[in-house]
C-alpha cells in the first residue's frame, strides 16, 4: 500500500499517542541520529565498506523505515507538517536550481 508523507506522518502520530510515547523533539532528534547511523552502518556492511556495489537486504528497508518513523516523530513533537516542509524545500531547491544549476546554499 503508498501512502502520501501527510498519511504516513498521521500514522506516525497516532501511533506514539496509542502507546504513550510522546517526549521532546531533544530526544526524537537524538533517535533519529541513531537510526541514521544505523543506516549508515547497513549500507557500510551491504556494499563490504565500500569495496563493491551496494547490496540492499530486508534489513536495508528496515533501517530506511526507522529513520522514516523517527524523522516523522520529529515532525510530530515540534508539530511541523512534513509533507509541507518537503513542498518548501523543493521550490527551495527548483530556485536555486534555475538560478546556478545546482541545489545547494553555496555556504
Amino acid at each position: 500500500m503508498k501512502m502520501g508523507g501527510g498519511m504516513m506522518q498521521k500514522l506516525v502520530s497516532e501511533f506514539i499517542r496509542r502507546h504513550n510515547l510522546q517526549t521532546n523533539a531533544e530526544i526524537r532528534y537524538i533517535d533519529l541520529v541513531s537510526e541514521v547511523g544505523e543506516l549508515g552502518k547497513e549500507i557500510l556492511k551491504g556494499s563490504d565498506y565500500g569495496r563493491s556495489q551496494l547490496v540492499r537486504t530486508s534489513q536495508t528497508k528496515d533501517e530506511i523505515g526507522d529513520c522514516l518513523f523517527s524523522l516523522l516523530a520529529v515532525c510530530d513533537a515540534m508539530q511541523i507538517d512534513a509533507e509541507e516542509a518537503v513542498r518548501d524545500s523543493i521550490s527551495k531547491y527548483e530556485m536555486r536550481f534555475s538560478k546556478k544549476w545546482d541545489i545547494s546554499s553555496g555556504e
